[in-house]
């Protein structure tokens, strides 16, 4: 363990964890996943295109989410949770995920982080996701006016701790030209990059099992996400 630095050794106790669930018997295959759950988009491309689908909903008002969240919680989500996508988004309270895509209860795996950078507990959350739940599509969701990129931008003096997010954005704003919303969507995008690289769990779940890492941008103003 000496020679571990502290995101490696994390790594290697979460992939410990996993094979000692599967040895046991305690995780589901994503195969067996979709059996329980048959109305549970089956791929990479099917589960992107409900976010897409639903947001449409979203933006033209015809949401559908709230009147299933009931029967959902009846049907079971105490008990298991079979998400068909995760989402990494920013913090930023302007930014309700599930509303956004129009889904209920259970439907995403959320994680949240100012700036939606990829660190080593939101990767190990989404390798999660992957590896035990079986999801095939990973979107990374920048959006409008993001106060935490705007400041890492700029670079000023800020309280506490807020400054140690500016390293995680830095890679890929730093070329912005003080433009807000280019780099938000090109901070997605090296987020999005970030995670295929940096993830031996999610890249060999790339290689054989199709799951897709995108990235996305929300308009605050629209309500519309779009791919990028």
């Amino acid at each position: 363990m000496d020679d571990l630095n502290g995101a490696e050794w994390s790594r290697r106790r979460f992939m410990t964890a996993i094979a000692a669930g599967v040895a046991g018997g305690a995780m589901i295959s994503a195969s067996e996943a979709q059996a329980q759950s048959p109305n549970r988009p089956m791929g990479a491309d099917e589960a992107i295109r409900e976010l897409k689908e639903g947001n449409e909903r979203f933006v033209s008002g015809k949401m559908t989410s709230f009147a299933h969240d009931l029967k959902v919680l009846k049907d079971g989500t105490v008990e298991k949770q079979e998400p068909f996508a995760a989402i990494l988004s920013c913090a930023d309270s302007r930014v309700p995920v599930e509303l956004v895509f129009d889904q209920s209860i259970g439907h995403l795996f959320v994680a949240r982080v100012a700036g939606n950078m990829i660190t080593p507990e939101i990767t190990g959350s989404l390798e999660y996701g992957v590896a035990v739940l079986g999801i095939k599509a990973i979107l990374i969701l920048g959006h409008a006016k993001c106060g935490a990129v705007s400041a890492a931008m700029k670079g000023q003096e800020v309280p506490g701790q807020i400054s140690a997010l500016y390293q995680y954005m830095m890679p890929a704003i730093k070329d912005s030209h003080n433009d807000v919303a280019d780099a938000v969507k090109a901070n997605a995008r090296f987020q999005a990059q970030l995670l295929r690289e940096s993830s031996t769990v999610i890249a060999k779940a790339m290689k054989d099992d199709g799951v897709k890492v995108i990235s996305g941008y929300y308009d605050l103003a629209t309500g519309r996400v779009v791919m990028l």
